[in-house]
């Protein structure tokens, strides 16, 4: 049981209003950042450990990619009407050709040769052939504008070349802080430190945000319909930077995508992800007492003997309302209870497993509560069943298993563990999203005649539980080795998240938090730890993940789940 997490759109909405396109664009885009950040290249190059080959046949193809970009600003500062943004434009194009003199001092340095024929990738040609047809106004499903006769129709078409050039100049400065994060001082140094430290640098990162601000300067007179264009030139942008990462040739073992190890050709992935708060945006506990409130009788409907005879509308409510409260009141009791012991000087699983006996006694005794209280009595299989079709996941979740169960080229299972009341409700919002082959595992409401009559069936209400039902499972699955994953948002999870080859956790819950830190167990971004990885890889394989190692892995969302395990 759990009570749910609300959280105010007002808010959000009005701090996007105060934003400008540019940032708005990149905000919308965080998906495609993150793929493209998750990309074999990108994390090779940022482990350090990229074979001198690739980094040489990325220079190339790059460098050509600069050269467009200089002539795409040299057409815009054309475009530009005001001598201010010509003068931007200007120092801009003055920054890519700088870029060019240290792409090509990194030519002289790799022992590259310069007058080599170089063959430009389809994806490079792909982005290149975009930037330059965008700054002759040539946009997708807009007709050509021929002689571009008015400041306006200038002004327009150069603001659809910034719209397509700005999100690879800030993807550029997002890679170079990011990167700037596994730069250590006391370790030898990144031999790609130069490329870091350019797109790293103060100057870079000025450049990126002036960019930006040309942008949202040059779309103020724009129409409605033209700022769609900007943001699908962006989007566009951005997809083709994804494609131009991913097409980097590679000749080398790479920790992602995780599914791309070659060592699936003979291994399972096991996938067990939580429910509540993990899948969902809303608990599904609260969702089971709202459906019992909305149909339940109200206090002017005459009463019916029936053996389902419910509470009035009013009274469930009242009831729920102390239930919820007396869990969240009782479970930060039990976590303070949990934590009173000493601070744990380092992890040991069988510690942390003997004290969350606590709070698995605690869990049962508010399950028996709610059955008790009947709030749960007198549902309609039909109308829970309505409701998990309606149930809105997290962003980017359904996508995710829905690519997940497509992948035919390798030997996966993907099991679903639960509090849930009642898996009725989780099978329905798969269900509907055509994902009838995940396993699911929670408890059950028990129906006479399609209505629950209060009463449950117990099959998973602690971490205890979870964990004993993701060892069963694993047992059944002993033909061959197993990688397993978990993926969880609480302390309900946190043994299997532990027992997992790779933990993941997505959500901030405050009392995982705690409970981790009091036990010795740590946190570490994914990709942060994938990097790490990746600079343990030796020739032939990829790093190896463990389970029991005290580290957890954090994202921010579905979509870094995607990155990591499918790729794009």
């Amino acid at each position: 049981m759990a009570v749910p997490r609300v959280s105010s759109l007002s808010s959000l909405s009005t701090l996007d209003s105060e934003i400008g396109l540019a940032k708005k664009l990149w905000n919308k885009c965080r998906r495609e950042t993150t793929f493209a950040l998750y990309t074999p290249f990108t994390v090779c190059l940022a482990s350090g450990n990229l074979k001198v080959d690739s980094f040489r046949h990325y220079i190339s193809q790059d460098v050509c990619f600069l050269k467009a970009f200089a002539q795409a600003y040299e057409l815009a500062e054309e475009y530009a009407d005001d001598d201010d943004e010509k003068f931007a434009i200007a120092e801009l194009r003055k920054g890519i050709l700088k870029e060019l003199k240290m792409y090509y001092s990194f030519v002289q340095e790799w022992g590259t040769d310069s007058n080599a024929e170089i063959t430009h990738n389809p994806a490079t040609v792909r982005y290149t052939n975009f930037l330059l047809a965008t700054t002759s106004g040539k946009v997708e499903g807009q007709k050509a504008p021929g002689k571009l006769a008015t400041p306006f129709e200038k002004t327009k078409v150069a603001a659809y070349t910034l719209g397509a050039m700005t999100p690879c100049m800030r993807l550029y400065a997002f890679f170079g802080k990011e990167f700037q994060k596994f730069v250590h001082p006391n370790e030898e140094s990144h031999p790609y430190m130069k490329w870091i430290e350019t797109y790293s640098s103060e100057s870079f990162q000025a450049s990126a945000l002036q960019t930006e601000d040309l942008l949202d300067k040059l779309s103020v007179s724009l129409t409605g319909e033209e700022l769609d264009i900007i943001e699908k030139l962006y989007y566009q942008a951005m997809k083709l930077e994804i494609e131009f990462f991913n097409a980097q040739p590679l000749s080398q073992p790479v920790n992602a995508p995780l599914i791309k190890d070659p060592k699936f050709t003979e291994d399972r992935l096991m996938l067990f992800s939580d429910f509540d708060l993990t899948c969902t945006v809303l608990d599904s506990s609260a969702i089971l007492a709202e459906i019992a409130i909305v149909t339940a009788p109200k206090l002017d409907q005459p009463q019916l003997e029936t053996p389902t005879d419910r509470m009035s509308s009013a009274d469930l409510r009242k009831t729920w309302e102390i239930l919820s409260n007396r869990y969240v009141e009782e479970h930060e009791q039990c976590m303070e209870s949990i934590m009173a012991s000493g601070k744990a000087e380092e992890f040991k699983y069988e510690v942390l497993e003997k004290a969350l006996e606590q709070l698995a006694e605690f869990e049962k005794r508010a399950n028996d509560r709610v059955i008790e209280s009947e709030v749960l009595k007198g549902l309609n299989i039909e109308d829970i069943k309505r409701a998990g079709e309606r149930l809105i996941l997290q962003d980017g979740c359904t996508a995710f298993f829905q690519k997940l169960i497509q992948s035919n080229n390798i030997d996966l299972k993907v099991h679903i563990l639960s509090y849930c009341w009642c898996g009725c409700l989780i099978r329905s919002a798969f269900s509907s999203a055509g994902l009838d082959t995940l396993s699911i595992h929670a408890n059950e409401l028990v129906f006479s005649d399609s209505v629950s009559t209060g009463e449950i069936l117990k099959i998973m209400e602690s971490p205890i539980n979870k964990v004993q039902a993701f060892h069963n499972i694993l047992k059944d699955c002993e033909d061959k080795r197993n990688v397993r994953v978990y993926v969880g948002d609480s302390v309900g999870d946190i043994l299997c998240l532990l027992e997992a080859d790779i933990g993941i956790v997505i959500g901030n819950s405050t009392s995982l938090r705690k409970i981790a830190a009091h036990f010795g167990i740590s946190f570490v971004p994914l990709f942060s730890g994938l990097v790490m990885k990746q600079k343990e890889c030796r020739e032939g394989s990829p790093s190896k993940w463990n389970s029991r190692t005290g580290i957890l892995y954090t994202v921010s969302s579905w979509a870094e789940i995607h990155a990591f395990i499918l790729g794009w």
